[in-house]
């Protein structure tokens, strides 16, 4: 899976602060999402989940937000940032290991996490 797969997930930021919880009402990029243009080896669908849970495909990462406009989405055990912004129910993405940003488009509200399908470990918990 590439880079460019992963950063469509992308929900969650680096910093010396402890994450910021933002109640599901309050967090734009909860919902299902779409790529406006057909991008090589990336899914068309990602749902954000408010249980920092995001899938595409068969994968499932975790994500988390500390300030508005970064995202850290958990990947390979570690934490990678990516800045994002949330206008007119469209998802922008960029930086991290993009080499341009990708605009996703709001389709509808996040979906259920399978129960079967457990939310990837914490980086941050794990030793």
């Amino acid at each position: 899976m590439t880079k460019l797969t992963f950063a469509l997930l992308a929900v969650s930021l680096i910093g010396a602060h402890a994450p910021m919880r933002l109640s599901a009402q309050a967090n734009p990029v909860l919902g299902t999402w779409a790529t406006e243009k057909k991008i090589k080896d990336a899914p068309a669908i990602v749902i954000v989940r408010a249980d920092s849970s995001a899938s595409y495909g068969t994968e499932t990462v975790r994500w988390r937000i500390r300030t508005p406009g970064k995202i850290l989405l958990a990947l390979g055990g570690e934490w990678v940032e990516y800045d994002y912004r949330v206008r007119s129910g469209k998802l922008t993405l960029s930086g991290g290991d993009l080499t341009e940003a990708i605009t996703l488009k709001r389709t509808g509200n996040a979906t259920p996490r399978p129960a079967n399908i457990p939310v990837p470990p914490d980086p941050d918990s794990e030793q």
